[in-house]
């Protein structure tokens, strides 16, 4: 019964979700046709743009609205996985015993600057492991600074030494990481699966069952599954609403590049990630300083170049978004900055790279963008009707993301009907919010130092601001 009733609400979420794009569509589509034949206040066409603003001028407003198609190939991506691919997938179960597991290591990586944080989250995270019957397992915390840790047996802290330096000169969590591959500390065998957690990162018991499902098919070297913002607590509801957009791109372009190419060809992020061991020791995460800034964007490429096969793991686990905007804006100016140097780095061929350089020009061209959604109206322009359609269509994904992320996220269950639908009405509300900051992101990375790496502060419990458990 309890599985028939899960089913079913997956279904009706499900259905609403195909409904709600669809109003979208159809207004951004009839936006558009208004768009090519009037100019939304009168009878009379739209004006010519050479004979209206010159040759210079439309030169410009041809470019910057062709900017858009940049977009195309991770917007037919998201597309694809959000509506062919079942999005409500409401339970996961393991498909061996949990006995028979391979062996586990969950390899949490901190500076050690918010041991509170850590030591609650490992303790939750050891329950949550226990209870789905995991038994051979390691937990590990691997830190700058020593911190103070439950007694466990299964549970194990490697210090990195201050003095330590990789043979390239990795740096922030890439030398962390490194340091736990070199010779003397690395100590898995050839069985071992490790699955990598940020600081605040909760496991649950679906994405540890998926994880066991996709250790022992073992048919592909690296996993990664979604990660979710707004199941345990929400600290700043602007900030949540706008990392609902990664809860679709993970649902949409992730997914489908993961489960049905089985290649990072977008790259992918550096939580709920699985390797086997042995290929993440052959891969390593010795990149130097250009590898060290968004240092999961290139290990993923590194391996792709390598040959490894990668797949996706379904269940979720559930991370906490940055509880100030102006957190949320170091956060993005860092992960846009890593891919810069990642897509400019020669040591990694280009063919690889190509929809990773396409993404990420598109994210440097929204200051472009948005100029030319604002210059739409003070310099309306006829323009041809395929590129209108398509623009349209690209827009109204976008903008259904921001919805698909909060009714993908929030756990409507225990918020209710009403609640529900006051956050999927908040996601579009803060839209214009999250695009301010996405530009001022954009605009501060291309004109600032790119070798820095900003932590946010996920430590809920250690901060003055109050926060509401959903």
């Amino acid at each position: 019964m309890l599985f028939s009733q899960t089913r079913l609400n997956g279904l009706l979420k499900q259905i609403f979700h195909d409904l709600l794009y669809f109003l979208i569509l159809l207004y951004g589509l009839h936006s558009a046709k208004l768009a090519w034949n009037n100019d939304r206040s009168s009878e009379e066409p739209l004006p010519d743009p050479v004979k209206a603003y010159g040759v210079s001028v439309t030169i410009g407003l041809y470019i910057l609205r062709y900017l858009a198609l940049l977009a195309l190939p991770q917007v037919l991506f998201n597309f694809f996985g959000l509506f062919f691919l079942n999005a409500f997938r409401e339970t996961v179960e393991s498909h061996a015993p949990p006995g028979d597991v391979p062996k586990l290591r969950f390899r949490c990586v901190t500076r050690g600057t918010f041991p509170e944080l850590v030591h609650r989250t490992v303790e939750r995270n050891l329950e949550t492991v226990r209870r789905v019957g995991v038994v051979n397992y390691l937990y590990e915390v691997v830190t700058d600074n020593a911190i103070s840790l439950p007694a466990n047996e299964s549970l194990k802290q490697i210090v990195v030494p201050t003095e330590y330096r990789s043979k390239t000169g990795a740096l922030f969590k890439s030398r962390a990481l490194q340091y736990c591959l070199e010779p003397g500390i690395y100590d898995c065998d050839d069985g071992t699966w490790i699955v990598h957690l940020d600081e605040e990162t909760l496991l649950t018991e679906r994405s540890v069952n998926g994880i066991i499902n996709f250790v022992c098919d073992g048919k592909h070297a690296f996993g990664q599954g979604l990660v979710t913002y707004a199941n345990d607590v929400v600290v700043n509801w602007i900030t949540t609403t706008a990392d609902s957009f990664r809860v679709a791109d993970d649902m949409g372009k992730q997914r489908v590049q993961l489960k049905m190419f089985h290649k990072p060809l977008f790259s992918w992020k550096g939580s709920y990630v699985v390797t086997r061991a042995t290929a993440e020791k052959d891969v390593t995460y010795d990149n130097g300083p250009d590898g060290s800034i968004a240092e999961d964007c290139y290990f993923a490429m590194k391996a792709f170049e390598k040959g490894y096969s990668f797949n996706w793991i379904e269940g979720e686990m559930w991370e906490k978004s940055p509880f100030t905007l102006s957190d949320l804006l170091k956060q993005r100016k860092r992960w846009i900055q890593g891919i810069f140097l990642v897509v400019h780095n020669h040591d990694i061929k280009f063919r690889y790279k190509i929809f990773l350089a396409l993404s990420l020009y598109a994210w440097l061209s929204l200051p472009l963008s948005t100029l030319c959604a604002v210059l739409n109206f003070t310099l309306p322009a006829a323009y041809p009707h395929w590129l209108e359609w398509l623009t349209a269509w690209i827009a109204s994904v976008n903008i259904y993301m921001f919805l698909f992320g909060a009714l993908r996220s929030f756990p409507f269950r225990r918020l209710g009907v009403f609640r529900g639908f006051l956050c999927l009405i908040g996601a579009v509300l803060f839209i214009p919010v999250n695009v301010v900051i996405e530009n001022v992101a954009v605009v501060w990375a291309i004109f600032s130092e790119k070798h820095q790496f900003y932590i946010v502060d996920k430590d809920y419990l250690g901060r003055t601001m109050g926060g509401s458990v959903v």
